[in-house]
């Protein structure tokens, strides 16, 4: 073979690379640019949402409907999906035994919990149950046994949400029972798009139930997902929490699947108990709808 014949290959291939991405960009562009018109057609004088704040976004975070979407309200347990992200950057080993304290209980709501003093689980087990089923304990649990204790724990919540540009946040406990856990309806996509490259978040909120055993002479206890849109078939989730407390009403966040398109789902602030998923059910519908019209 001739010897100048590599480097001519290796000349063209390395020719090649700048246009292989410069088609990947175009394509992205323009699908970004065809999805953006079809929620440009959509009417949002049809979308009737009972939250106070509601954000919806694409893929490309395109804005699909807004409501309030810059205003920071307090957020309740999405609190947790930060804790999550903190304890999962810490490299703690996830399979150490915790046991629950006096200092886990909340003195903030007086909320009760079947994790009784002295119960024992793992920090995996702690994390699925923080978000999976809000549990309380386990998530003030996660923050007490972290490096510094739980200040050290806000303080690190704290500064992951700037490093994410998180602007208009500020987080005060790990399980979001203070009022003070706020954040914008915008700031929480950034926070729903971090936890999403987190598979042990996907896993954890998505789950529809978690059996456990935290004591040696007693039988197991199973939680299941406050979310209760897991269980409806037509539903596609890849990323939920829900959220409550009196101070920032029912709240919910989802990653989910609508007409074959990626979107992120923000409702900030609803009166009534099945209000944020009676919400869901309405955007799900009304983005399907102006799909099918437009199809």
């Amino acid at each position: 073979m001739n010897k100048f014949v590599p480097h001519l290959i290796l000349i063209l291939l390395v020719g090649l690379l700048p246009l292989s991405a410069t088609t990947v960009a175009k394509e992205e562009h323009t699908q970004q640019k065809a999805v953006n018109q079809l929620w440009k057609k959509l009417n949002d004088k049809k979308l009737k949402l009972r939250s106070e704040s509601a954000l919806i976004v694409d893929r490309f975070d395109n804005p699909i409907y807004g409501k309030a979407t810059d205003t920071a309200l307090p957020i309740a347990s999405i609190t947790k999906l930060m804790t999550a992200i903190v304890i999962l950057d810490s490299d703690l080993p996830m399979d150490e035994k915790i046991k629950i304290t006096k200092a886990d209980r909340d003195l903030i709501k007086l909320t009760g919990s079947r994790l009784k003093y002295g119960a024992r689980l793992t920090r995996k087990e702690l994390l699925h149950l923080a978000l999976m089923s809000s549990e309380n304990r386990a998530a003030a649990a996660l923050g007490r046994t972290y490096p510094g204790g739980t200040k050290a724990f806000v303080r690190a919540m704290n500064a992951k949400a700037k490093s994410l540009g998180m602007n208009n946040s500020h987080f005060a406990d790990p399980a979001g029972l203070k009022p003070e856990n706020m954040a914008s309806p915008q700031d929480l996509v950034k926070l729903i798009r971090a936890s999403g490259n987190y598979p042990e978040i996907h896993r954890a909120t998505t789950q529809k139930s978690l059996t456990v055993y935290p004591y040696k002479k007693k039988g197991p206890l199973k939680y299941a997902n406050t979310n209760r849109l897991l269980k409806n078939k037509k539903w596609s989730i890849d990323l939920s929490k829900t959220g409550y407390i009196n101070e920032a009403g029912r709240c919910l966040v989802m990653q989910a699947d609508i007409a074959g398109q990626p979107v992120v789902i923000v409702l900030l602030n609803s009166f009534g108990k099945l209000t944020p998923f009676g919400d869901a059910n309405r955007i799900k519908k009304w983005i399907e709808s102006g799909v099918k019209q437009q199809g």
